[in-house]
């Protein structure tokens, strides 16, 4: 299987890429971002642009792939709705319409999160917003896409947050994790699970078009 990464530097694209090269069924996996991930191994090939939302000058390089994992987002603190659009739904619409162009026959996987208002009316604006691009993102004629909402994401193998408020957050609430998986299995999943679930979703599919929580950990 040859992979998309969009987003390999966040938390979750981390363990999506740490997934995907421990992965034999994984022969190749491309990276798309505005920076390298700074690693190196024989499966991996970045390719660096300045604006993700505009792929033009590197769409032959996108051809030829089974899945994308899109793992790209940014907080919706502080911004105004517009903002966060533009972010959110153009941006991942922009990719999305470009590599179903491209790749007629590829599944696209897409990071929501716990929470998402599919009916796009709630008093929420991030989970609006999020709603109407996995709205969107399920009428493109992709050979499947899926949208996995997870919760709480626990960060293992090292993997952190790239904004620093979150990598103290996550510090400060680490003993805590045993106790809130106890309490709301449901809620909580990892980003090895993710990571695999996604690859997962990828190869083989599964019954659901949108996995909450439970859905991901319950994939292998």
């Amino acid at each position: 299987m040859d992979v998309l990464l969009f987003g390999a530097t966040g938390m979750i694209g981390q363990s999506v890429l740490r997934e995907a090269l421990l992965d034999p069924a994984v022969g190749r996996v491309v990276t798309v971002g505005r920076t390298q991930t700074g690693q190196l191994h024989p499966k991996l090939r970045e390719i660096v642009v300045p604006n993700v939302a505009d792929l033009s000058a590197v769409e032959p390089q996108l051809t030829g792939f089974d899945a994308c994992l899109f793992c790209l987002g940014v907080s919706s603190a502080g911004v105004s709705e517009q903002r966060y659009t533009e972010t959110t739904y153009d941006l991942t619409l922009s990719v999305a319409r470009t590599l179903v162009r491209l790749n007629p026959a590829m599944t696209f996987v897409y990071v929501s999160g716990m929470g998402t208002d599919a009916t796009e009316k709630g008093r929420s604006m991030w989970a609006r917003v999020k709603g109407r691009t996995e709205n969107a993102l399920l009428q493109l004629p992709f050979k499947a896409a899926y949208m996995v909402r997870p919760g709480a994401i626990i960060p293992l193998h090292g993997i952190q947050s790239r904004p620093s408020w979150y990598r103290v957050l996550y510090a400060a609430t680490r003993p805590l994790y045993p106790i809130v998986q106890r309490l709301a299995p449901n809620a909580v999943t990892t980003t090895e699970r993710l990571g695999r679930a996604m690859l997962a979703l990828a190869a083989h599919g599964y019954s659901k078009r949108v996995l909450e929580t439970s859905d991901i950990n319950a994939i292998r």
